[in-house]
Parts: structure tokens; sequence; C-alpha cells
């Protein structure tokens, strides 16, 4: 389980931008953001890799 969750660590990105609302920079993880001053979101499909899967979303 350790291993499965490097890897996926290892393809996540910090990527920082402006956001669409207010303007505040702010930071968030493979091109989905969420701004913490005025509660703007980015659409999911707006990223710049493919969600997982339901089947690879592992609980434990």
């Amino acid at each position: 389980m350790a291993a499965k969750a490097a890897a996926f660590l290892a393809g996540q990105q910090i990527t920082m931008t402006q956001c669409g609302l207010c303007g505040t920079e702010i930071a968030g993880v493979n091109g989905r953001y969420s701004c913490g001053v005025c509660g703007w979101t980015n659409p999911w499909w707006e990223g710049t890799s493919t969600l997982p899967s339901a089947q690879d979303d592992v609980q434990t």
C-alpha cells in the first residue's frame, strides 16, 4: 500500500494561478484550484491530469 501511495504522490504537481473571481494568487494540485478567500473553484475538467477512477480510489 505504501508503494502505491508513493507512486500516486509522485504524479502530483503543485501549480499556481490567480483566482478567476477575486484575483488572489492561489495554489492547486495538477491545475485544480479552490480559492480560500472568495470560495471560487475551477471546473474539474480544467485540470492538467486525469482524475482517478472509482476503482482506483482505495478505501482503508
